[in-house]
């Protein structure tokens, strides 16, 4: 994921070749067969399916079905990200979550960073059965984010901070920028996400890096302060902010997978993972509800 750092290091506007992702970086939405209940699984902000696809191929390994969308303005360009708003997002994870509920029984959500944000921001608002949440982020690490629209028309594009991973040679595939405007959008879906707190009823699960460069404590102390019931923390030892794609990916595939166990989500035994389509793409333009 990958933050705005100093929005003192002003940026012309992206020009030809600005947001291009790295060779070999797969954003594509994806979908697999399974249950009888399934698994939504977000990324990041700036990221794309691609930091969340080992993730999600091991809950259909296990069985589940699994939704793994891309987010408007996601795995496409900077000035496509620049357009778009925080409720297009929060749409587009309501149109994917509605696609595995019609064909599950329960539902249980995964998301990293930003995706932990748009995962409790629907659990207070749809039936969700257990939240695994991996360094969610809640709380804006630059408080100028909250400026975003009007300095986006100073200082369009910042650079961000991606690759957050202890491990060598690893790359989440995120934007080398970030658009003003869109951080300003984050900054809202944080807020909205606190607000939402008190109503999420699903169990919630927090993998915590004992190194993070992104997302800071103050979110994991917002979590605690908003939810009604505390969630249970699993501390990552060897890994920085992407952790699925760290040192640390067995242990939250492990521990996340236990979790959803322990309150009753069921998958298929001896399930061979199966694609049932390409994922939809996200091109959501309207307000989430």
């Amino acid at each position: 994921m990958g933050l705005i750092t100093h929005l003192r290091h002003r940026s012309a506007a992206p020009g030809p070749g600005v947001g291009e992702l790295p060779e070999g970086v797969d954003v594509r939405a994806q979908s697999w067969d399974g249950g009888p209940d399934g698994v939504l699984v977000l990324h990041g902000f700036t990221g794309s399916p691609h930091s969340m696809r080992p993730w999600a191929r091991e809950w259909a390994r296990r069985g589940y079905a699994v939704e793994l969308p891309l987010l408007p303005g996601h795995g496409t360009s900077v000035a496509d990200m620049a357009t778009r708003n925080w409720r297009e997002w929060a749409a587009a994870v309501d149109d994917a979550y509605w696609r595995l509920a019609a064909r599950c029984e329960r539902v249980g959500v995964a998301g990293l960073s930003m995706g932990g944000a748009l995962a409790l921001h629907l659990a207070a608002r749809r039936p969700v059965a257990a939240l695994s949440l991996v360094n969610p982020g809640l709380v804006s690490p630059q408080p100028l984010s909250a400026l975003g629209g009007p300095l986006s028309r100073v200082v369009p594009t910042v650079p961000g901070v991606r690759d957050d991973i202890r491990r060598e040679g690893v790359s989440e595939g995120a934007y080398p920028r970030v658009p003003v405007a869109a951080a300003g959008q984050m900054h809202r879906l944080f807020a909205a996400a606190r607000r939402s707190l008190g109503a999420v009823r699903a169990p919630v699960q927090v993998l915590r890096s004992e190194v993070d460069h992104v997302v800071t404590e103050a979110s994991l102390r917002a979590l605690r302060a908003g939810l009604p019931q505390a969630p249970e923390v699993v501390s990552l030892p060897r890994s920085w902010h992407v952790a699925t794609l760290d040192h640390d990916a067995p242990l939250i595939f492990a521990a996340s997978t236990r979790f959803f166990a322990d309150h009753r989500l069921r998958a298929t035994p001896d399930h061979t993972a199966r694609e049932s389509r390409p994922g939809q793409p996200a091109d959501v333009r309207r307000d989430a509800r």
